[in-house]
């Protein structure tokens, strides 16, 4: 199980940390609740029953795990801080600009009802809206209702910052 759990946070960490700074602010905050995520799926793992993929079982828990954060969290007035991600093949302009664009992005995420920032999270990680579906609890329409709306609200709020 130990070589499964570890696995998984290799093929799927990366992500879980994007969706993680989606729900909070603060690179701490975010890393306490990628540790919450990762704890959660520890304990989760051996009631896995294969009925979906693994990945969609995890970005299950990451959810819940985030939504749960958050209801225990007050709203923090703290600056917003990106991930940092090196790319060593950008120059130093351009991954400044990246790396503007990508807080900004973020930033309007944040700004979005949890539903919608829900969906526009998994689809911005490559879910299918059938894995999307599964992770909300949602039906499939519904995952598009929401993520065209999603879209619709980000491209405004992203217009308002530029």
């Amino acid at each position: 199980m130990e070589e499964r759990f570890h696995r998984l946070l290799v093929a799927h960490g990366p992500a879980l940390l994007r969706l993680a700074a989606s729900y909070v602010s603060v690179a701490g905050d975010r890393d306490d609740l990628f540790q919450e995520i990762a704890v959660a799926i520890w304990k989760a793992l051996p009631r896995f029953r294969g009925d979906s993929s693994e990945r969609t079982f995890i970005f299950r828990i990451a959810h819940n795990r985030a939504i749960s954060h958050l209801a225990k969290q007050r709203p923090s007035a703290l600056p917003v801080e990106g991930i940092d991600v090196p790319d060593p093949g950008l120059s130093p302009e351009t991954d400044l600009l990246r790396k503007e664009s990508q807080d900004r992005l973020l930033a309007a995420i944040r700004q979005l009802p949890l539903e919608y920032r829900q969906v526009i999270t998994l689809d911005l990680e490559g879910l299918s809206y059938a894995e999307m579906a599964q992770v909300a609890g949602i039906t499939e329409s519904n995952v598009g209702v929401r993520l065209n709306r999603a879209r619709h609200m980000l491209r405004r709020l992203l217009e308002a910052t530029t």
